[in-house]
């Protein structure tokens, strides 16, 4: 995952996507970049670490022009480094091209070799870069027929923002896996991964960018292509699950609303409970929690603290550094939960080993029994779509029964909410619905060969 920014016509471009990548820093956390164009030149500054970090008020000012895209990176291929961070910038046949990328391309590895064999040269390890080089190879057809040649070429998921000197271009790939919005602030277009960045910046929504959809501004407004054959739908219903923050909307959706029912379904298909109270993991969890507890009535209490200068462990890019993230950023209220039956709603478990050390606290706060509900099914395939599960060796659903979870994890129960539930809470159909849940059933709508990695372009051959 990762979150994309652009805006154009807006003389303090700079400025306005920083705030527009801060509201989407829960999508990244890695590294952070902003290219900006003055109408000559596009200047581009990005770093390791979190957007106020990376970007200070000098930094902004150096960054002058009228339009600007900008990226948080999460690394799902490609290394945690610099040399992997976007806005990833080039300049070709007197034209400077800006890209940044949210989503994985399944057929990277072979477009990597491919192109390396008739000469290409790549400076880095993501596969973001392969779209500039089939792009930079068909330019003498113009941009907008290059662009539709390239994307011709790539497999997966994808949602793009893109600039030239004069011009920020918006791309959903065929099948709409990934979020992409557009809105309006003072007469600037603006586009973003959620709603909640155009929020943040008091941007109105417009509309979604449709699946297979390429939208162009510049000087002559706006305008869109739509030149890929239509797909069915594979909105990533994840994103609903546990990315996307709560205050956005996206796939057409309230993300808040959408929790809040799975927990109520999850209650309901496991009527008859008896518990002291129901807590959530704050604050992916939250949500559902609600949900869950107004069905089951039971009282709802945050018995666990976040520390919210801590951010979110699951996209930590090593397991040392999810299992500290934890420890700092999680603490029990110990005189509510000593002596209680605990009800704990998550959003979901992936590895199991972030869960545990969760549990483990709760048991040393003297909670008496410790139940677990999942507002998702199991995880048991790998996401080749641009989720850092990747391979099946990273799931524990893949590997163990539910009860065998269970007591890895050290619970007295462990319920998931079932894919019927999951679907329902959707508000879409079982036979027909919008959504990929690859995750879950292991039905690819979009195969894939050889699996891209986050490392597969650094293994030796």
């Amino acid at each position: 995952m990762c979150g994309i920014f652009g805006v154009y016509d807006n003389p303090d471009a700079a400025k306005v996507t920083y705030f527009g990548l801060y509201a989407l820093q829960h999508r990244g956390q890695e590294s952070a970049g902003i290219a900006v164009s003055d109408g000559c030149h596009v200047r581009d500054y990005k770093h390791m670490g979190l957007v106020p970090e990376v970007f200070k008020e000098e930094t902004l000012k150096t960054l002058t022009g009228n339009l600007a895209i900008g990226h948080v990176r999460y690394s799902t291929t490609g290394s945690s480094l610099l040399a992997n961070a976007q806005p990833f910038v080039v300049f070709i046949g007197n034209e400077y091209y800006g890209i940044a990328h949210n989503g994985n391309l399944v057929n990277a590895m072979e477009l990597r070799r491919e192109l390396e064999a008739t000469g290409a040269i790549f400076q880095s390890t993501m596969d973001t870069e392969i779209i500039m080089h089939l792009m930079a190879r068909e330019l003498r057809h113009g941009l907008e027929e290059a662009l539709v040649r390239a994307l011709r070429r790539v497999k997966g998921a994808y949602s793009l923002v893109m600039c030239t000197r004069d011009k920020i271009i918006g791309i959903r790939d065929p099948r709409g896996f990934r979020p992409l919005c557009l809105g309006r602030v003072n007469g600037s277009y603006v586009l973003a991964s959620e709603t909640c960045a155009l929020d943040l910046i008091e941007a109105s929504y417009i509309r979604d960018i449709a699946p297979g959809e390429i939208v162009i501004i510049d000087r002559d407004g706006l305008h869109s292509l739509h030149p890929f054959a239509p797909e069915h739908p594979a909105h990533c219903i994840f994103e609903f699950i546990y990315f996307a923050r709560p205050d956005s909307s996206i796939f057409g959706q309230n993300v808040y609303l959408f929790r809040k029912r799975l927990g109520r379904l999850l209650a309901e298909e496991n009527r008859g409970l008896d518990a002291d109270l129901v807590t959530p993991f704050p604050d992916s969890g939250n949500y559902a929690a609600l949900g869950f507890a107004e069905a089951a009535r039971i009282p709802f209490e945050m018995g666990i603290i976040r520390n919210h200068y801590v951010g979110r462990t699951f996209i930590q890019p090593s397991q040392a550094m999810r299992d500290f993230g934890v420890r700092v950023k999680l603490n029990p209220v110990r005189e509510l939960l000593d002596g209680k039956r605990v009800c704990c709603v998550e959003d979901s478990i992936i590895r199991g080993t972030t869960t545990r050390t969760r549990i483990t606290t709760l048991r040393d706060a003297g909670a008496r029994e410790v139940h677990m509900f999942v507002s998702c099914p199991p995880h048991r395939f790998p996401c080749p779509y641009g989720i850092d599960f990747s391979t099946k060796g990273e799931l524990i659903a893949a590997t163990h029964s539910i009860d065998e979870i269970r007591k890895f994890i050290g619970l007295d129960s462990l319920k998931y909410l079932s894919l019927e539930g999951l679907l329902k809470g959707a508000e879409a159909p079982e036979s027909d619905h919008p959504f990929c849940l690859a995750c879950f059933t292991g039905k690819y709508s979009v195969p894939f060969g050889e699996p891209v990695t986050k490392h597969c372009f650094e293994q030796s051959p």
